[in-house]
């Protein structure tokens, strides 16, 4: 599908998109809408198509990654001006293709899912982000996609509080049924508050007890429960527990996970510590199972 995506190849990638429902079409956008210069023939396939609503939900979902793109991940006073009016006029661009999109078919979770990352990066408030993020857990109770960027919405890099991030984690996941991939939210809190601290504190905060007991409470009710199911994606969350846990000095939870992944790495979030995803993955993975040899 990525390289249909990448030769504009809508007539042979629709079928594909149009077969997929509920969270599956959501991860295939998504996953879409990150190919390079899908934008362009998106825009000329609507101008020849405009009541295509799965083309329209494509093109809306790649508007957002794109504006992300302009945006690049530097700092916000590090962002040129015009750097920053290209990524505000995709996120417009996107805000109205998707609110089209939910009008058009009001059961699809997709649109409001994307719809949520882009209240995100437009800072339209917290009263949006809450309407979007219901919006998009009333079709889809479990989505772990609508759930993480409502994590992201109440951080303390987006306007909420650490406190505000880790009692929405922890709540969601005692919610959940056991074996669910919500627990995954519980890894992310702690690493999003050990990138927020200093040199130093973000050690000894990942470290302590009640950190630990966190993460290994949440594992264990989640990715290494008995009754956790591997779903799409479900690699993500094995990694994010991993690092987590390699982090926090818990080697035999680590190498658990490392096992159970074979060698299987995903960007995130490895790449907060390296620009090479792949390198910062071996290297953790090593170090924790050579305790145990």
């Amino acid at each position: 599908m990525l390289r249909q995506a990448s030769a504009g190849d809508w007539a042979a990638l629709r079928p594909a998109l149009a077969a997929a429902e509920g969270e599956e079409l959501t991860f295939l956008v998504g996953a879409i809408s990150d190919v390079p210069r899908v934008e362009q023939w998106t825009s000329r396939a609507l101008a020849d198509a405009p009541d295509d609503t799965l083309l329209l939900l494509l093109s809306g979902a790649r508007q957002i990654a794109w504006g992300w793109e302009a945006r690049t991940g530097a700092r916000a006073k590090d962002v040129t001006e015009e750097r920053w009016k290209a990524f505000h006029e995709r996120l417009d661009t996107a805000e109205e293709q998707l609110l089209e999109v939910a009008e058009r078919e009001p059961s699809w979770h997709a649109p409001w899912r994307f719809l949520q990352t882009s209240a995100l990066g437009a800072s339209l408030g917290p009263e949006v982000a809450t309407c979007r993020f219901e919006a998009a857990v009333r079709r889809a109770p479990g989505s772990s996609a609508s759930h993480w960027v409502r994590l992201q919405q109440l951080s303390a890099k987006w306007g909420g509080s650490h406190e505000e991030m880790h009692a929405f984690a922890r709540s969601t996941m005692l919610a959940a049924p056991e074996g669910s991939h919500l627990g995954e939210l519980v890894a992310v809190a702690h690493l999003e508050h050990w990138l927020a601290l200093p040199d130093g504190e973000d050690r000894a905060y990942l470290t302590s007890p009640a950190v630990v007991a966190g993460l290994q409470e949440a594992a264990f009710r989640s990715v290494l429960h008995p009754a956790f199911e591997p779903a799409r994606g479900w690699q993500g969350s094995f990694n994010t527990f991993a690092m987590a846990f390699s982090l926090a000095d818990q080697p035999k939870t680590a190498r658990l996970l490392f096992e159970a992944l074979d060698g299987l790495v995903t960007k995130a979030p490895w790449h907060y510590l390296s620009g090479d995803p792949v390198k910062a993955f071996r290297a953790h993975r090593d170090r924790c199972t050579s305790y145990w040899r």
